[in-house]
């Protein structure tokens, strides 16, 4: 699974960053935002489901955010590995831009339907700009960057615009398919809409 970058793994933990104990607490957590939401779930709730005191449940973690955070960065760092497996299967940087985009929209919008509490973990973590979900659009951004790259060394893509301000834009346009908190009012313009972005900047990137 990829790893989300910066201090996004490992945000708010504390004792070995290995340890079976920070497993069970992240599974109990897991279960409960699960059928109970993220809000609604308390440390107390998780203690009594491990067996464990409040107390010894701060051993590892310094917040309920704390343990949220390892579970979105979970979450969020299989989007980014699946995206990441079907961009390596691009057979040109314009296959893999739209391939990019494609599974981080669709996997999100899986996601919403079949999993709404662990969707709204993800919500949560974007309006709040928890680091997990600053750093997952950090890796988004790159896998733009290297995508732009290789277009226009292959002659794919223009080369007057400066890379940084290319990136910037293109992630502000796909917002609204990748955003837990935008897309859940996007929903609807899924894949219509989003074909329609695609297609709008890849014209925009044409030499």
């Amino acid at each position: 699974m990829t790893i989300l970058k910066d201090t996004a793994a490992t945000t708010g933990l504390r004792g070995p960053v290995d340890h079976g104990i920070r497993d069970q607490i992240i599974d109990a957590a897991d279960e409960h935002f699960s059928h109970y939401g993220y809000a609604k779930t308390t440390v107390a709730d998780l203690a009594k489901a491990i067996g464990f005191s409040k107390a010894y449940i701060y051993k590892f973690f310094d917040s309920k955010q704390a343990i949220g955070e390892a579970i979105c960065a979970q979450c969020l760092g299989s989007v980014l590995a699946s995206a990441q497996e079907s961009v390596a299967d691009g057979k040109s940087a314009t296959d893999k831009f739209r391939r990019l985009f494609n599974k981080i929209s669709t996997l999100s919008a899986e996601l919403f339907f079949n999993d709404r509490k662990l969707y709204d973990i993800a919500a949560v973590s974007c309006a709040e700009q928890w680091p997990s979900s600053e750093a997952y659009q950090v890796q988004i951004a790159e896998m733009v960057a290297q995508i732009i790259l290789e277009g226009r060394e292959s002659g794919e893509f223009e080369r007057k615009t400066p890379i940084d301000e290319a990136v910037r834009a293109i992630m502000l346009v796909f917002m609204p398919f990748m955003n837990p908190v935008m897309l859940q009012y996007n929903l609807d313009a899924i894949p219509d809409g989003r074909t329609e972005v695609l297609s709008l900047v890849l014209r925009s990137l044409a030499p």
